[in-house]
């Protein structure tokens, strides 16, 4: 049972997460930036995004609640 409930709060800080640097790519494309750093960019939003999920998952699997 806890395993599930790690995989689903996992899945909603995901989504989370992913709503965020969304807002922040629109963001940043939307102030100026030029489409050539477009690449750049996504490449260092999709390093964030994944330092965050492997943060999620390590804190989750090692401080939820075993009641």
């Amino acid at each position: 049972m806890k395993n599930m409930s790690i995989i689903i709060e996992v899945f909603f800080l995901t989504a989370l997460v992913a709503c965020l640097l969304g807002g922040m790519w629109l963001t940043i494309f939307d102030l100026g930036l030029k489409p050539k750093y477009r690449r750049a960019v996504m490449m260092a939003l999709a390093a964030v995004g994944c330092a965050a999920v492997a943060f999620f998952i390590a804190h989750l699997i090692s401080f939820y609640p075993t009641a």
